[in-house]
């Protein structure tokens, strides 16, 4: 081990690429989280009903949101690959793709979201008073969608070609408004009618329109490489289908299925009663902003490597894949002390009954615990196997745990046995064993090490 960080430590080439990616992903995760935080702080002084509602409304945004971080994120593969050997015409037409898959699906979710809210609400809750609140917040907050996936799309290209710092800004403008729209609208502020959820889900829409605005604005004045016309987008050849669908579609249905079995794990948390369901929502907001460091890491190794990968650098690409295990080693030590020494200071901002804030803190404890174990798969998966193609096992890795093991312990746990939600929540975590053992051998094969652009 000392060693390793000893050898990472002296890779300056490596430490400067991941800073100059990993941080600026990191600190857009961390300001979206903070959106959520402070969403959840306005209408935690709702009550707890209305923390359960909108916890459990936003489990279909979470969906659509892991098939559009599948789109993106096997779509990044390609396009960072590309911008290795500098193809700019094929990273646009990957751009078209991905624009066209993530709109696609963000009418599916739109559709049923806003016709039948409360139908929608039911396969969550059985709670009426839940049911009604949060039908209320989707009804608005899913108009959001499809801007969000014109965004997610060019977002990740930015970062395939390693502009990394315009999304930054620009979430930093959609947190201000998004943050005083929540205090105007739910709390009915400066003359304007309290709407409580709702006002929420229209401060989300308002921010999202305006984030997508800015940023097209921001690619297409500045001429970026991603500054696509209409045309570019689209006209796609055989053998640039075949290779988008056999590279990007395992992660579609990769980030699908995990995200179908996660939300399985919420109907076993709805039917423990709102008290559950308040926290365990709170705990995964907090887990969420220790979480961030691994999304900006996982990113920036995705890019490096596809770079390099791309650029028929291969060596360099196992040494750099080697270095980011290294780091993500370190922090999650770091990220381990911190959740359990603050994680009182964290629940404080919360207005809950002793009995949840005692529930959250047990949740986050199994959580540090598991830290090691779920980060390194992240970033593993996210970062090292997906980046050279080797999407078929992740999909089988990531399902397999889930639906293998995870989604049978929630039920068993929840439904059946009667646990306490953190004991629950700890049988869930016992997934990311199972998939570290088999992903770190993978890794260890070294199947991940291919240049899809010659292939």
């Amino acid at each position: 081990m000392f060693q390793a960080v000893k050898g990472m430590v002296e890779d300056t080439t490596f430490l400067r690429k991941i800073l100059v990616i990993g941080v600026p992903v990191a600190l857009q995760g961390l300001l979206n989280t903070t959106v959520n935080l402070v969403d959840n702080l306005m209408i935690g002084a709702l009550g707890e009903n209305s923390i359960a509602a909108v916890g459990l409304a936003n489990k279909v945004f979470f969906v659509f949101s892991l098939i559009l971080f599948g789109t993106v994120s096997g779509s990044g593969i390609l396009a960072a690959q590309y911008w290795g050997i500098q193809d700019i015409k094929n990273i646009r037409k990957v751009l078209g793709m991905s624009l066209l898959i993530g709109v696609l699906a963000s009418i599916l979710f739109l559709v049923p979201s806003t016709v039948k809210p409360a139908l929608v609400m039911r396969i969550f809750s059985t709670s009426s008073a839940t049911i009604a609140l949060g039908a209320e917040y989707l009804v608005i907050a899913a108009i959001s969608y499809p801007f969000t996936a014109v965004t997610n799309c060019y977002v990740a290209m930015l970062r395939a070609v390693n502009q990394v710092k315009a999304p930054v800004v620009i979430s930093c403008m959609t947190i201000v408004i998004n943050i005083a729209l929540n205090y105007i609208l739910i709390f009915g502020k400066f003359g304007v009618p309290a709407m409580g959820v709702a006002g929420a889900a229209l401060a989300t829409l308002t921010a999202r329109v305006c984030e997508m605005i800015v940023l097209l604005l921001i690619i297409y004045l500045r001429k970026s490489p991603v500054a696509a016309k209409l045309g570019e987008l689209f006209g796609y050849s055989k053998e640039f289908l075949q290779k988008f669908a056999l590279t990007v579609s395992p992660v579609i249905c990769n980030e699908f299925m995990w995200g179908l079995g996660v939300t399985m794990y919420s109907l076993a948390y709805g039917r423990m009663g709102d008290a559950a369901v308040a926290a365990i929502t709170i705990a995964q907001t907090i887990q969420d902003l220790l979480l961030v460091l691994f999304q900006g890491l996982g990113a920036a190794t995705a890019v490096i490597l596809g770079n390099a990968l791309g650029a028929g650098e291969l060596k360099t690409a196992e040494r750099y894949a080697k270095n980011a295990q290294v780091v993500q080693f370190m922090l999650s030590a770091v990220m381990m002390t911190l959740c359990i020494v603050l994680r009182w200071q964290f629940i404080g901002l919360y207005s809950v009954s002793a009995e949840v804030a005692a529930d959250v803190s047990a949740c986050l404890i199994a959580f540090s615990l598991f830290m090691p174990f779920k980060m390194y798969n992240y970033v593993n998966i996210v970062g090292v196997l997906r980046s050279g193609g080797d999407t078929k096992f992740c999909l089988f890795l990531d399902c397999a745990g889930v639906w293998c093991i995870g989604i049978p312990l929630a039920f068993l746990g929840g439904l059946v046995w009667r646990l306490p939600i953190y004991i629950v929540y700890t049988l869930v975590m016992t997934e990311e064993i199972f998939k570290f053992v088999l992903g770190y051998l993978r890794y260890r094969k070294k199947k991940w090490i291919r240049n899809l652009t010659v292939e």
